[in-house]
Formats: structure tokens, C-alpha cells, sequence
């Protein structure tokens, strides 16, 4: 069992960045692939980014790429979403999440879930 929960998230300019943080208690944490996941009003859940347990690959779509770092530590048995030069289309509730198998970009792969914190970027 793995509980999630996102902090960092809050309202930013245009051009500004967040830090978003995700800590995870429970057992093993570091066996388990942290993926980030967004929805936006009237949209469905997409996939944000994802690092592997094993090799720490990171993993971007194409929307954030160059703009958002992933990255986790697994000694504080937390995840983290940089996010720079954030966009108005960036306004969402941002989930992380984490999983043992299947596809990264998935979120019908992923376990456990955090509840989400609003990220608003304002133009």
C-alpha cells in the first residue's frame, strides 16, 4: 500500500514556475515508477511525465518537454515536477502517481493516486 499526496501547486504567471512535490509513505517506495498526470476542466486525464524505479528514465509529453523536469529522491521517499515557463493551456489538477507495471504514459497502469493540487496560470 502507497499513499500520495501533491503539494506546490497554486497561481503563477505566465512565464513563472512551481515545484510540485509528491510524498509517498508507506513500503518501497523506490520499486515503483512515478508518473504525473494533469486534468484540465472539461478534459480528460493526461499523462505529464514519468521516472522508472529501476533506471530512473525520465519521460515527457511532447506539451511539457523542455519546460517540466521529473525527478525524485528516493531517501525522502518523495517525487517532484519542476515546471518552468508555464503556460495558461498549463491550468490543471495535477496528480501524481505511481505504479509497478505496465505503460508509463497510462493511467490505467498506475495503482495509487494522490487526491491532486490546482496548478492556474494566468495569462
Amino acid at each position: 500500500q502507497v499513499q500520495l499526496v501533491e503539494s506546490g501547486g497554486g497561481l503563477v504567471q505566465a512565464g513563472g514556475s512551481l515545484r510540485l512535490s509528491c510524498a509517498a509513505s508507506g513500503r518501497s517506495f523506490s520499486t515503483y515508477t512515478i508518473g504525473w498526470f494533469r486534468r484540465a476542466p472539461g478534459k480528460e486525464r493526461d499523462f505529464v511525465a514519468a521516472i522508472t524505479w529501476s533506471t530512473s528514465s525520465t519521460y515527457y509529453a511532447d506539451s511539457v518537454k523542455g519546460r517540466f523536469t521529473i525527478s525524485r529522491d528516493n531517501a525522502k521517499n518523495t517525487g517532484y515536477l519542476q515546471m518552468n515557463s508555464l503556460k495558461p493551456e498549463d491550468t490543471a489538477v495535477y496528480y501524481c502517481a505511481a505504479t509497478r507495471v505496465g505503460t508509463y504514459y497510462s493511467t490505467n497502469s498506475y495503482l495509487y493516486w494522490g487526491q491532486g493540487t490546482q496548478v492556474t496560470v494566468s495569462s
